[in-house]
């Protein structure tokens, strides 16, 4: 039977499909920076990191998204187990906060910067002739780092995974599989 709604024991369909398509697309983001700053402004670079605004934009809406769907799934989901549930609730909220803020002072640089914006050819911020630097200064002095720090949660949330199985013998990763 397929179940679309999340229960007790297990993640739903719908609860899946973002994590593991969120996933996906981080991970691809997470290359293009990495390889940005391993070799420099090269071709690979330039393809991999050139769908990073756009994808952003997108991980900004499926967080969006996925956040209200969490909301309303809320007293199903499995419950965060043992003596670190407390600890895992609060990794899960600043992973979820890095996720709004992150593409939330980016998009705030972006029409700060005066620059069109028009992701998947949907004009989104048309261009203008002079920038609003109080609109780029949080994303020019924070967007790098917190891209960084995103990374090592993201990191730190697998290792999780990886401990909870390993040496707790919870196996935390079935409900997300």
């Amino acid at each position: 039977m397929v179940r679309w709604f999340d229960t007790p024991q297990r993640y739903g369909r719908i609860s899946r499909g973002f994590h593991w398509l969120m996933a996906a697309l981080f991970a691809w983001q997470f290359a293009g920076a990495l390889l940005y700053v391993g070799i420099g402004d090269t071709a690979l670079t330039r393809f991999v990191g050139g769908s990073h605004s756009t994808l952003g934009l997108t991980l900004f809406v499926l967080v969006l998204l996925r956040g209200v769907w969490g909301l309303t799934n809320l007293r199903r989901r499995p419950p965060h187990l043992g003596r670190l549930g407390r600890a895992a609730a609060a990794g899960h909220g600043l992973l979820y906060a890095l996720m709004i803020v992150l593409p939330g002072i980016a998009l705030l640089r972006q029409y700060g910067s005066g620059k069109p914006f028009s992701p998947y050819g949907i004009p989104l911020m048309p261009e203008r002739e002079s920038k609003i630097a109080w609109m780029m200064i949080p994303g020019d002095l924070l967007h790098y780092w917190m891209g960084f720090l995103l990374l090592a949660v993201v990191l730190g949330h697998v290792g999780m995974v990886v401990l909870h199985r390993v040496l707790w013998k919870e196996d935390v990763l079935a409900r997300m599989t």
